[in-house]
């Protein structure tokens, strides 16, 4: 006699029970809130707060100890017939534009290299990674002693090379400070680059590498057909991750030149805290900051759209 599946009664719910904090906690929707709440709250408390305040400020003719008087984008017109504020734009796009194309390709080639097989490697590695990992004040107090007009050890070398005369003023002088600071921070942001595409380039399957060698394919080949295409949105991504850093870098600037001479190397983090801080002008120094925002955007934008394109 053939017998039918059994059904099982599952036992109605009983209306009005009670919810419990463990039968809340199960329920995926609220665990995922929850997990979310902390770094939510953080991003709420210290960046969108900051965020939407300073462009209230950038609306207001605002000083220390005073109310504020709403001015509209009357900053912001200012700012527009101001000529330091254009020297402070080229400035910025200098700076960044050659520190992100030399730490690209330095921090590219010292990826290559670590990625090689040689005794000390592991050593080599750990070396290369203090410029990243040693505080900005500290290394930067450094580098002001390096790039000292009387006690440079670049001077010192230079001199007794026999390639220069008299030392240089390396951070008075106005041509020279803006490569003093690229300089400094190619050097600090160049590990960056190196250890992040390290990790790229050892996913590469080695058999893709033999594949190529077989089909005659040489080193500049293989860099080019091989590795690069396989690295390239890490490439991207590093690049973009770079330049929102070097565009608000402030440590660097303001202990090595505060701006100077002339404000020769006055970038706009720099030349919004002169403003906001150092004079006062809290309106003024709020719509100099904002004024990087729409660069920012443009370039993550470009971007994360050619990131998606690959």
């Amino acid at each position: 006699m053939a017998v039918g599946p059994v059904t099982i009664a599952r036992p109605a719910p009983v209306e009005g029970r009670p919810v419990t904090l463990r039968g809340l906690l199960e329920r995926e929707g609220v665990f995922s809130w929850l997990m979310l709440a902390p770094g939510v709250l953080f991003l709420l408390a210290f960046v969108a707060y900051p965020f939407f305040y300073g462009i209230y400020l950038s609306l207001l003719e605002r000083r220390v100890a005073t109310p504020g008087i709403f001015v509209g984008l009357a900053n912001f017109r200012t700012l527009a017939h101001d000529a330091v504020f254009w020297q402070v734009t080229g400035n910025t796009f200098k700076y960044v534009a050659l520190t992100t194309v030399f730490k690209l390709t330095g921090g590219l080639g010292m990826a290559l290299v670590m990625n090689q097989h040689f005794r000390g490697k592991n050593l080599v590695r750990a070396a290369l990674l203090l410029p990243f990992i040693v505080p900005t004040a500290l290394s930067t107090v450094a580098w002001m002693w390096i790039l000292d007009p009387t006690f440079s050890i670049v001077n010192w070398l230079l001199v007794h090379g026999g390639v220069i005369t008299s030392g240089y003023s390396w951070l008075g002088n106005a041509s020279l400070a803006m490569w003093s600071l690229i300089v400094v921070n190619t050097w600090r942001g160049m590990p960056f680059y190196g250890i992040t595409l390290l990790a790229g380039l050892q996913t590469i399957s080695p058999d893709l590498y033999e594949a190529a060698a077989i089909d005659g394919a040489g080193t500049t080949q293989r860099f080019w057909h091989v590795t690069l295409p396989i690295i390239k949105p890490i490439l991207i991504i590093v690049t973009m991750f770079s330049v929102i850093f070097t565009f608000a870098d402030f440590q660097i600037v303001y202990l090595l030149t505060h701006g100077g001479p002339a404000n020769a190397t006055q970038v706009f983090v720099t030349y919004a805290f002169d403003l906001g801080m150092s004079g006062g002008q809290l309106g003024m120094g709020a719509a100099a900051a904002l004024t990087l925002l729409p660069a920012l955007a443009l370039v993550i934008v470009v971007l994360t759209l050619y990131l998606r394109r690959e």
